[in-house]
């Protein structure tokens, strides 16, 4: 379903006056049209199916060179994306580590940053969006194991409350052979020394 653009105007309208601005004023005249266009961006992957850009896959072993078989992971490091928390619908923004470990099928690299985008692009919590694309990943393509970390900025910890700028927040989500924290140990890694919270110390 299509954002309703007018209709979000209307309520910017409505929120501009309720704050006691003046919405005819020169600055904000046009801010409810942009407002619209802004929601119409960050929600768009509402209703959008996250699967759909893993349904194109390569058959590795119908390809230049079957006798070779991926022997250890695909890792896809530093996916940038934003998002919106469903509970202030301010933005939180940062990068996603995506690693799966190959059966015969493989799929090309954009579709991993497009599963992240159609999700992100919804009302999220990062501890949810990171399980949704492990999921999605791991029911949709040939995978053996899957790992997501995410490391993002979230604007209602840096702007509001405690307000503290420089904090981020860690989130790890693991599928099938990455559910064992060795299995994974390398793969975090390679991410960059991030510490994995499922490990024994």
């Amino acid at each position: 379903m299509a954002v309703d653009r007018e209709r979000i105007a209307a309520l910017t309208r409505e929120l501009l006056e309720a704050i006691g601005e003046d919405p005819e004023r020169p600055g904000l005249t046009n801010t409810p049209a942009r407002v619209a266009e802004l929601y119409a961006e960050f929600f768009s992957g509402v209703g959008e199916d996250p699967a759909a850009p893993l349904a194109h896959t390569i058959s590795v072993s119908h390809g230049p060179a079957p006798e070779t078989l991926p022997s250890g992971a695909v890792l896809l490091r530093g996916i940038r994306f934003r998002s919106v928390c469903e509970h202030h619908l301010l933005p939180f923004a940062g990068h996603a580590h995506i690693a799966y470990l190959p059966g015969e099928q493989v799929v090309g690299l954009g579709a991993l940053v497009r599963v992240v985008e159609i999700l992100a692009s919804r009302p999220q919590v990062q501890e949810r969006l990171g399980e949704q694309v492990a999921d999605t990943i791991a029911s949709h393509l040939d995978a053996r194991g899957v790992l997501v970390v995410m490391d993002a900025a979230h604007g209602c910890v840096t702007m509001r409350g405690g307000r503290q700028p420089e904090a981020t927040t860690l989130t790890i989500a693991a599928r099938g052979e990455y559910l064992d924290p060795a299995a994974r140990a390398e793969l975090i890694a390679l991410i960059g020394g991030v510490p994995d919270p499922g490990r024994e110390r």
